[in-house]
């Protein structure tokens, strides 16, 4: 998702001049508030959830595009992982409910807040449908000060039309509709059936099967999604729409895939923005060749406008405010990033996000390659406007930190940019993507099954480049002593890091730039081994000049200087700084030591590869722990001394 800030400009019609253009467009409305936006189950009611597995969802609501109420039924069919009593699944408070069936016999229930307990009394593997009929007005902001907007109405600034329409991400889809909000639990299917006013139009996910009417100035809109999908990709929006629909011819499809877009039903939208709705053809055809098949081919793209400072990808149907190059491109990279495979943990959103902001980086080298350039030096420098950040999310629950435009976006496309330059072959780097995709296909997956796929096709080991640049935070500041003597070229390339007790040295390789007097300019990688590093590279003595530091932009840093010294003659032995934390071993089949070069009281906490948290512990200069070897993971460990303040992350296999 991408989001912009709307100027408070009064905007003309037919344009967007108004909204001026903030990357990211989609981390400003996901994040919705700088207070904690959390999960609200407590851990032994999400064990609880976790005991049932979603099949199905169907939603029927009748809404208008004049307010957020809505009224209706919610079903979820699931079936039962063990023998359970009951199951629990969410509704926000100020909903209504009416009435509840089990298997179609009404039931009673309970329900705290919006916590909702159904009996069941199931065995292993007993198939069960849920109804809720329901109805009210879902939260505000005002009314529900840790999220809101799971529902809003509003009219567009630019084009006067009025809009009722969803976002439900991360944490917001209980509020307007009972589901359980489990990234890895995504359901095989779903259906939408909204019935509107006969003068708006609804749209939702999957394919529209039929327009009904039912007299009376009503229609209801039936739209079947027959492709797994998870809870907070499921979307309404309600609007006086025109449907203007095109085709693309994507690699791999059977068929044209149908784009649809339901945009403004006014004379000038449409003309307004058909040009770039056009380009949608081109963008959904080269993503198909960089990483698959359009997941959903089957069913459709397609885009409902709303008057939102960017856009939503909810699954075959984005959300968005208006239509631009990268704003679209972005929305529909995440059919195959976040929708076809999804994060499976909110502390892992760079798998949806990072690849997302990273595609339109990709749509500009392959469509507009005079802009590509400027995007990615904007992309650093937002990224070195402070000092620290660390992609993976430790705070996972806090919405702003999930969708932290310099971290997650910037730093995690860059990342991405990163790891093409090491990896140093386009074609193996795109088939790792490609297998990533197929690997996990309607699933979910972590930043380390993207590691593990890369390292799989190229044989490198990216573990360090993780550990500093995912895990990790801050970047590098680069300069460069040389000379020449006789027929060689001495190179001494230091570093220093913006948060050195975090990550005190970056081990990726860095491109020189040298002028020379024959042959033209050459550039030419080095392998820094530790903050200071010397190189001889003999025979190479038309070399006048050293004139940049990463030319072509792969890596996020800053320079100190270029300095060319005639007292540097030899290559001398520079020691290797120790690093501060031990582990080993690593791999393990269990047990792990962890040694620390000071004697700081420190923490310890191991976290899964899905975020949790398996351990925590306290302990000063070694401590022994025991993984287990009855599940093989891959686990993160974070320990932070006391006194110093530093903080280390380290990829441990089990």
């Amino acid at each position: 998702m991408k989001l912009k800030l709307l100027g408070l400009a009064i905007l003309l019609p037919f344009s967007y001049f108004g909204q001026e253009k903030v990357k990211n467009f989609c981390s400003g409305h996901k994040s919705k508030t700088n207070l904690q936006k959390s999960n609200t189950l407590s851990v032994s009611e999400i064990v609880e959830t976790e005991k049932y597995d979603v099949t199905y969802y169907q939603v029927d609501l009748s809404m208008n595009n004049l307010s957020t109420n809505v009224s209706g039924t919610g079903e979820i069919r699931f079936v039962a992982l063990e023998t359970i009593d009951s199951a629990l699944f969410e509704l926000f408070s100020t909903l209504t409910i009416t009435e509840i069936r089990v298997n179609n016999i009404p039931t009673n229930f309970s329900r705290n807040q919006h916590r909702v307990k159904v009996p069941v009394n199931a065995q292993m593997n007993d198939v069960f449908i849920i109804s809720i009929d329901y109805n009210g007005t879902p939260p505000s902001a005002t009314t529900n000060p840790l999220g809101g907007s799971g529902m809003t109405n509003a009219s567009s600034p630019s084009w006067g039309n009025r809009v009722t329409w969803s976002l439900s991400e991360p944490f917001s889809a209980f509020e307007w509709w009972p589901c359980k909000q489990s990234l890895t639990d995504k359901a095989d299917s779903s259906k939408v059936n909204i019935t509107v006013p006969s003068n708006c139009k609804a749209g939702s996910n999957g394919l529209l099967s039929r327009v009904v009417n039912l007299g009376n100035g009503f229609s209801r809109y039936e739209w079947v999604n027959n492709y797994p999908i998870d809870y907070y990709l499921i979307s309404v929006a309600v609007a006086e729409y025109v449907d203007y629909s095109i085709y693309a011819n994507p690699a791999g499809s059977t068929s044209p895939v149908l784009i649809q877009n339901y945009v403004y039903n006014n004379p000038q939208t449409l003309p307004n923005f058909q040009a770039e709705i056009d380009a949608t053809v081109d963008f959904i055809e080269l993503y198909a060749d960089l990483y698959g098949p359009y997941p959903f081919q089957n069913e459709k793209y397609g885009h409902c406008m709303a008057p939102l400072s960017g856009g939503m990808e909810h699954q075959t149907m984005t959300t968005l405010g208006y239509f631009e190059k990268q704003l679209t491109a972005h929305e529909l990279a995440h059919q195959w990033w976040g929708n076809h495979v999804t994060c499976n943990s909110w502390a892992d959103i760079w798998v949806n996000e990072g690849f997302a902001a990273y595609s339109e980086y990709l749509m500009l080298e392959n469509l507009y390659p005079n802009q590509k350039n400027q995007d990615m030096l904007e992309r650093h420098n937002d990224v070195m406007s402070q000092s620290g950040g660390s992609i993976w999310v430790l705070d996972s629950l806090n919405s702003s930190a999930i969708f932290d435009n310099r971290i997650t976006y910037n730093k995690g496309s860059s990342f991405i940019h990163t790891l093409r330059y090491i990896i140093q072959n386009d074609s193996l780097f795109f088939q790792a993507l490609r297998n990533f995709q197929s690997d996990f296909e309607y699933t979910t997956a972590g930043a380390l099954d993207v590691k593990y796929r890369m390292e799989a096709l190229t044989g490198l080991d990216l573990t360090s480049a993780f550990e500093e640049w995912f895990y990790g935070e801050g970047y590098p500041t680069y300069s460069v002593r040389w000379n020449t003597n006789n027929q060689n070229l001495i190179v001494e390339i230091n570093q220093t890091t913006s948060r050195p007790l975090i990550t005190p040295f970056y081990t990726n390789p860095i491109d020189l730039k040298f002028s020379r007097s024959v042959g033209g300019d050459t550039i030419i990688r080095f392998q820094p081994t530790s903050n200071s590093t010397q190189f001889n590279i003999a025979n190479i003595s038309s070399v006048t000049n050293l004139t940049s530091i990463d030319p072509n932009n792969w890596i996020i840093n800053k320079t100190s200087g270029i300095f060319k010294d005639l007292s540097l003659l030899n290559i001398q032995d520079i020691s290797i700084p120790q690093t501060n934390v031990q582990i080993s071993p690593n791999p393990t089949n269990g047990p792990v030591n962890i040694k620390l070069n000071d004697s700081n009281e420190a923490e310890l906490t191991v976290y899964d590869s899905k975020g949790k948290i398996v351990l925590f512990k306290s302990f000063q200069k070694e401590t022994d722990i025991d993984l287990g070897n009855a599940n093989r993971d891959v686990f993160l460990f974070k320990i932070e001394s006391k006194a110093e303040g530093s903080k280390t992350l380290k990829i441990v296999k089990n």
